[in-house]
């Protein structure tokens, strides 16, 4: 079953009925769905459909090969192209009776092992542009290769694309698809627990409990979830072991540079290396409190959900899994998941209220979303705001509670009393609920008049 990525199929649609040489580069991490994209996308299209493997040119060139005879003859054909220009060359000349679409899948694999693949594309794109109707997609998913060797500006094929497409995870809404027969509350908790990656989605069955689809998964040594954040640092860095050690110190509290070069051991130039390439996987997430820019307070914490909860629950119960304790182990997480869910809201939050600025219902036009901390210069005491966002001299603010308790005026007066800290000539403010709100916080909102309330059903449109 495909589900979402409309955007993503609109755009290689349209650059597929431009009629012209298009070439188009799909990046992502592991078990995003990037095959699935393509595969949806070039399922009524004449396609020359290729994946690499992690082999030496002979081997990839001849699976080249017999992909584009398998194509043009329409059986498998066993003889093999002399070179990877060769083969190429002949696509170029297949592509001059109809449009075709060449897919070069995990191509990291092919010019790792190919060193002048690159350069020979970008010979061929160069001499037939101009007259070709192919569309060239190429796709990996070592996010570090693809950025470095083919969208870098030092690249051979730099210049060369006309499209280039980073495939992230579903958001909340997106990821709700997947599941439905759970409850409100559930979708939240699944949504907690795997995050939005389709091929994390997938390992969970909303025809059990959440409860029973985390020992399935999490708690249950055999299964995919279990090793896959070790299979997934394996595949994409060189030092897996110092990547989980940052990652580790992260999940346990050191968010500043230099707690986690001093929980790690490590000189925090160092740090900053390895914390950079988690960012750019997508594992981890930098932030500053919203409208300063980077610097003593900036703090690093764990973005990706699979990753957030693995290293949260299942490090320190290892022992206990390992022995097929699941009930034990969860009886453990359990409590602690009403606080873990709290971020996981925010995020949800902050992903509605984009929601609503793209439909043109919010009450701020914000350009940006973040958190705020700091210390209050009156109390001396350190303040925080859930959510900010401004457009010029208009802001919003917004708390987010993840409790079975409505929400009392008092957490709405706070908020008011920290928006203070900033002087917008305008302020809206956002009260976000997991169960609602009291008569009295509902009057006082609509005495201010400047105050949206949001149970959270209500953000899944019912």
């Amino acid at each position: 079953m495909f589900i979402g990525r409309q955007q993503e199929l609109n755009t290689l649609s349209k650059l597929y009925h431009s009629g012209k040489f298009e070439f188009a580069v799909i990046y992502g991490r592991r078990r995003v769905g990037k095959t699935a994209l393509i595969s949806e996308f070039t399922k009524d299209k004449d396609t020359i459909f290729f994946t690499g493997v992690e082999t030496n040119e002979k081997q990839n060139l001849d699976n080249f090969s017999r992909c584009i005879m398998e194509y043009h003859t329409g059986i498998a054909v066993k003889s093999s192209f002399a070179s990877f220009p060769s083969a190429l060359e002949y696509v170029f000349e297949l592509e001059k009776t109809k449009r075709i679409v060449l897919v070069i899948d995990e191509y990291p694999y092919v010019a790792r092992a190919s060193k002048s693949l690159a350069s020979t594309l970008q010979l061929l794109i160069d001499k037939n542009k101009d007259n070709s109707r192919l569309f060239l997609i190429l796709c990996g998913s070592s996010m570090s290769y693809m950025e470095e060797h083919v969208l870098s500006y030092k690249a051979p094929l730099y210049g060369r694309r006309t499209a280039q497409i980073r495939l992230s995870p579903f958001d909340f809404f997106e990821a709700c698809r997947w599941f439905t027969k759970f409850s409100d509350i559930d979708k939240a908790l699944a949504y907690g627990v795997v995050g939005g990656t389709p091929q994390y989605l997938m390992q969970i069955n909303d025809s059990l409990s959440v409860e029973e689809n985390i020992k399935n998964t999490y708690l249950n040594p055999s299964s995919s979830i279990f090793e896959e954040t070790s299979h997934l640092l394996k595949q994409e860095v060189r030092e897996p072991a110092i990547y989980n050690a940052v990652i580790t110190a992260i999940a346990a509290g050191c968010s500043k540079m230099n707690e986690i070069s001093n929980k790690i051991d490590e000189d925090t130039s160092v740090c900053a290396t390895y914390i950079k390439n988690l960012i750019m996987l997508g594992i981890i997430k930098k932030e500053s409190p919203y409208g300063e820019k980077s610097g003593r307070k900036t703090i690093y914490s764990i973005t990706d959900n699979m990753f957030r909860f693995w290293y949260r629950f299942v490090p320190e119960n290892t022992s206990i899994i390992c022995r097929g304790a699941a009930d034990l182990a969860y009886k453990r997480i359990a409590p602690e998941l009403p606080a873990y869910m709290g971020g996981v809201f925010e995020e949800i939050c902050r992903q509605y209220l984009w929601k609503l600025l793209l439909e043109n219902k919010c009450a701020v036009n914000f350009s940006d979303l973040g958190r705020w901390w700091g210390t209050n210069p009156k109390t001396r005491v350190r303040e925080e705001i859930d959510i900010m966002g401004s457009d010029k001299d208009t802001a919003l603010f917004a708390a987010c509670q993840w409790t079975n308790e409505k929400i009392d005026p008092g957490i709405l007066e706070t908020l008011v009393e920290r928006s203070n800290l900033f002087h917008y000539k305008q302020k809206h403010f956002y009260l976000f609920a997991k169960t609602g709100f009291t008569r009295g916080c509902i009057d006082k909102a609509d005495e201010m008049g400047n105050v949206t309330l949001v149970a959270y059903h209500e953000m899944l449109g019912q």
